[in-house]
């Protein structure tokens, strides 16, 4: 069991938090909670979602192959054997379920700092700048899911991420930061290595330290400095 410092939910309840980057885990205050293989479908589904999705919507992406009745019968099934405490996280009507407001994602904590990378306008909070923003635009969403759900959710996230860690790595150039600019223009490198943009950025970074020697030494980003 790893614990892990959680924030304050936004509302009543016990702390819960869904992590669905590098893979899912479900955490209750600071220890990990076991659930059942469709019980981690279910919450995965629903903290990719910010708003409630209806119960036909849901039931029907869930179990694409099963039909209209099958898959309002799997729903049920599966809302009825979530745990006692994953019960706490999910809020269901007749017609639609979400997650709980007192439940931290953070898929949706890393969509928001990609954003706010992205919005030239926008000024960073403390943490958008450091090595921790650069964590959490590194892990791959669901890795080993193959459900087409999670593919394409997990493809979007894939190209914001890239895009965010070269405006992170842009803007951390500019504050003179070329460790965590370095580290930040590696992720996308390592995020996708045939992606030139990437390999431009750490150029960039190497140029403007005046590191010109490193950027001919190194094969990731020679062949694509010498193309130029």
């Amino acid at each position: 069991m790893s614990e892990r410092s959680l924030p304050e939910p936004s509302s009543g309840g016990r702390n819960l938090e869904i992590a669905l980057l590098g893979g899912f885990r479900f955490w209750v205050r600071v220890r990990d909670a076991d659930l059942a293989p469709a019980s981690q479908r279910l919450l995965a589904f629903l903290a990719l979602r910010e708003s409630p999705v209806a119960r036909d919507e849901a039931a029907g992406i869930l179990w694409p192959d099963a039909s209209e009745d099958h898959s309002h019968a799997s729903l049920r099934s599966g809302i009825s054997r979530l745990t006692l405490i994953a019960h706490e996280a999910v809020i269901v009507s007749p017609h639609s379920v979400r997650l709980a407001e007192n439940v931290a994602v953070d898929i949706r904590v890393s969509r928001a700092l990609a954003h706010r990378l992205l919005t030239p306008a926008t000024l960073e909070q403390d943490s958008d700048l450091s090595n921790q923003a650069i964590a959490a635009l590194s892990a791959d969403l669901l890795p080993g899911w193959y459900d087409d759900w999670v593919l394409i959710e997990a493809e979007e996230w894939r190209h914001l991420r890239l895009h965010a860690l070269n405006a992170l790595t842009e803007r951390l150039i500019a504050n003179r930061s070329f460790g965590d600019a370095t580290s930040a223009a590696l992720a996308a490198v390592r995020a996708e290595s045939l992606r030139e943009s990437s390999h431009a950025a750490l150029i960039r970074v190497h140029l403007v330290e005046g590191n010109r020697a490193e950027v001919v030494a190194d094969p990731r980003t020679r062949e694509v400095y010498l193309g130029h």
